[in-house]
C-alpha cells in the first residue's frame, strides 16, 4: 500500500469511499441524503485541503484530509473502503495525518468523529475532549465525539 497525494482524478472514486464507508454503519437513506454534500469530495475540496490517498494494485483504498494551520489542525475526513477495514488502511491514514499535522507545526489534530468511528481513533491515541450536536431525523439528541491528538507538548 502507498500514500500519494490525491489528484482532480481521484475525486469521485474518494467520494465512493466516503459514501461507502458512512453506508456501512447502517445509517438510513434520509439522513445518508442529507450529508452527501459533506462526503463529496471535489475540485474544492482537494484545493482547501491537504488530501491523502492509500492505494494498492487496485487502486484508492482510503483517504485521509486534514485542515487548518498553526496549533491545532482539524482531520476532516478519514475513510477506508468496506472492504478493507481492519487491515491497517486506517492505522497507516491516521500516522500519516499525525506526522504531516506535526510537520506543519501544529500541537493538535482535532477530530468530529463519527460516533461508530470513535472507538478507531481511541485506539488511535486520541482523547475525547467534548461533543457537537449532531441532530438528525428520528434523532434529536445526536452528537458527534470531539476529539484530540497531542502532537507536541503545550507550552
Amino acid at each position: 500500500m502507498r500514500i500519494r497525494d490525491a489528484r482532480l482524478a481521484d475525486a469521485a472514486a474518494l467520494t465512493e469511499i466516503a459514501v461507502a464507508a458512512k453506508r456501512s454503519w447502517g445509517y438510513p437513506d434520509e439522513w445518508m441524503r442529507a450529508w452527501a454534500g459533506g462526503l463529496t469530495i471535489d475540485a474544492a475540496a482537494l484545493s482547501a485541503m491537504r488530501v491523502r490517498v492509500a492505494e494498492d494494485d487496485s487502486g484508492p483504498v482510503g483517504f485521509f484530509a486534514i485542515a487548518g494551520s498553526g496549533r491545532s489542525v482539524r482531520l476532516e475526513h478519514l475513510w477506508v473502503r468496506p472492504d478493507r477495514m481492519g487491515a491497517g488502511v486506517g492505522r497507516a491514514l491516521v500516522e500519516r495525518a499525525v506526522r504531516e499535522a506535526a510537520a506543519a507545526g501544529a500541537d493538535e489534530l482535532l477530530i468530529e468523529s463519527d460516533p461508530n468511528a470513535e472507538p478507531f481513533y481511541l485506539r488511535m491515541g486520541a482523547s475525547r475532549v467534548g461533543s457537537t450536536p449532531a441532530p438528525a431525523p428520528g434523532a434529536p439528541d445526536r452528537a458527534l465525539p470531539l476529539l484530540r491528538v497531542g502532537l507536541a507538548p503545550r507550552g
